[in-house]
């Protein structure tokens, strides 16, 4: 699985990311909601305002035709000519409903309605108390006038933009009170790591200088091994205090970039974590090419310390760690207890750890993701639960 770049690990855990973006994406959605349906209400009621003003004219339209038609009916009973009016069309119905004459363009009639917009005409319907010609339905129809409609969507359309933006602007308040929390926790244990450096410095420094001191030629076997674990215990504490020191310190570092000859550094980190590999029964299976980059080497030096580390903690015992340099390319892999595919693209970030049973802080591999990131390698992570881990590395 490629795991995508340029993220800032420094900031929000991609899933409180994940979290803040699914709580934007329903709010946004409730507001667009909220002003659909306002939007709908504004539209009805600016429809039946335009109905309310029509029905007057168009009940003045119906009298003078339901004159017509009953000077037609008592006055001229031979005459077929149907009244017409150039301000309006119409068409009389029987009691059943079926159609006596009929000048309607359009000829969907809803009789249950009194007065309803289809098709771009309104139409007003009348009851007449006297079958006129036989008529009970007198149907008048004129255009819609649409200069409402243009001037209630242009309103819609407007306030509905003022209103989102407002409502937005809201939810982004809501959306720093909602990161706060976990803002100032973060920036707390932040703190809390860098002041932590501060105190390991000097006893850790003092520890591995007397480890290197003594002089194992003269001591008994049980006290060889109670200081291999010593040794053991202080590399692993000396490996996370160059971590957070490199999280916490590195803007107040120069760094220099120079021509690194991987190969001897990787044998020399390998070499670094013997003892550590050793208490697992770990085996190293090496293929390395003569490959050398342009970087820093303290900074090479924590991705390769961090991927070795990592794969020697969450390996098995008696497994393997394998490790193939080629130009443009390193993989590491191991046998160990692997991830869950669905975790795999959380592991780089801070403080994410996965496996509570081993130590440390979750920062890591996070800083394997920023140096990768600053000189543009990607990473690729492979892992199968229970079966093992690859890393790849590509440049």
């Amino acid at each position: 699985m490629l795991v995508s770049k340029n993220r800032d690990t420094s900031s929000l855990l991609r899933s409180e990311k994940k979290s803040l973006l699914r709580f934007l994406a329903l709010y946004t959605a409730l507001v667009i909601l909220l002003i659909t349906l306002l939007s709908l209400f504004y539209y009805q009621s600016q429809e039946k305002l335009m109905f309310s003003n029509q029905r007057a004219e168009l009940s003045k339209y119906a009298y003078i035709q339901t004159k017509r038609l009953k000077v037609l009916h008592y006055f001229f009973p031979e005459r077929t000519t149907y009244p017409r009016d150039p301000r309006f069309k119409s068409a009389i119905y029987d009691i059943e409903h079926k159609k006596i004459f009929s000048l309607l363009e359009d000829g969907n009639v809803h009789f249950n309605e009194e007065i309803y917009l289809s098709n771009h005409h309104v139409h007003f319907v009348k009851l007449l108390d006297t079958y006129y010609l036989g008529t009970k339905y007198l149907i008048i129809e004129v255009k819609e006038d649409t200069a409402w409609r243009s001037e209630a969507l242009k309103r819609i359309v407007g306030y509905g933009m003022l209103a989102f933006i407002f409502f937005m602007m809201f939810g982004l308040v809501l959306a720093r009170l909602f990161l706060k929390p976990m803002r100032d926790s973060i920036m707390l244990l932040d703190r809390f790591i860098k002041d932590t450096t501060h105190e390991l410095n000097t006893p850790l420094s003092t520890i591995l200088t007397n480890i290197e001191m003594m002089d194992t030629e003269v001591m008994a076997e049980k006290n060889k091994k109670k200081l291999n674990r010593i040794n053991i215990a202080a590399k692993t504490v000396s490996h996370l205090y160059r971590d957070l020191t490199y999280l916490t310190l590195e803007q107040e570092k120069n760094y220099n970039d120079e021509e690194i000859e991987l190969q001897g550094l990787i044998r020399n980190r390998i070499e670094y974590f013997a003892a550590m590999a050793q208490t697992k029964h770990l085996h190293f299976d090496l293929d390395l090419d003569n490959v050398i980059i342009h970087a820093d080497k303290q900074k090479v030096t924590r991705v390769i310390d961090n991927l070795i580390s990592n794969a020697i903690k969450y390996n098995k015992r008696g497994g393997k760690i394998g490790i193939r340099l080629r130009i443009g390319k390193l993989e590491i892999w191991d046998t160990g207890v692997g991830i869950n595919e669905e975790k795999i693209p959380f592991i780089f970030d801070r403080y994410m750890r996965f496996n509570q049973s081993e130590g440390g802080f979750g920062v890591g591999l996070s800083i394997v993701k920023k140096i990768l990131d600053e000189y543009h390698i990607t990473i690729e992570v492979h892992s199968k639960v229970q079966e093992g881990t690859r890393m790849v590395l590509s440049w």
